[in-house]
């Protein structure tokens, strides 16, 4: 049995090389970056812009582009520390073609969006299961049965 050279040949080292090379260029994607909207790598038009600010803080602001986006909104500021509240509406239409509009609000209470389009979360509180319900009630029971000294304080 004879020794084998651990060392690689020039041949297979241009092969490794060519198929790393190979494997990372098919690996790379098509397009780098998901790019909402058209497709269109064209910069939209500003066709309206009115910003109306008034002495006291409050303003409106209407926008349009040429893709189709639509802004319009009015703040003022509110509160002993002049928080600016803002309402409006924005539309536009989503890459699947389905046209979007979003009322909003937002305030001491946080940003408040209404769509047809966002997920409704279920009603709440919802019933509590009738197992949960007899274990409270056991657990009031316990307590009830206990000495004073040794029940639970929660003040």
């Amino acid at each position: 049995m004879g020794l084998q050279s651990s060392q690689a040949s020039p041949g297979n080292m241009k092969f490794v090389i060519i198929a790393a090379l190979a494997a990372v260029a098919f690996a790379a994607p098509d397009r780098p970056y998901n790019t909402y909207g058209s497709g269109s790598s064209e910069e939209a038009e500003i066709l309206q812009h009115d910003f109306d600010l008034q002495d006291d803080g409050s303003y409106k602001l209407d926008v349009k582009t040429s893709n189709g986006i639509s802004v319009s909104q009015q703040g003022r500021p509110e509160g002993p520390e002049g928080a600016v509240v803002k309402s409006g509406v924005f539309s536009y239409t989503a890459p699947d073609g389905t046209p979007v509009e979003v009322k909003f609000v937002a305030d001491a209470g946080g940003y408040q969006p209404d769509s047809d389009l966002l997920p409704v979360a279920p009603e709440f509180p919802h019933p509590i299961p009738q197992f949960v319900l007899d274990q409270i009630a056991k657990a009031a029971e316990e307590d009830r049965n206990r000495s004073p000294e040794r029940r639970y304080s929660y003040a």
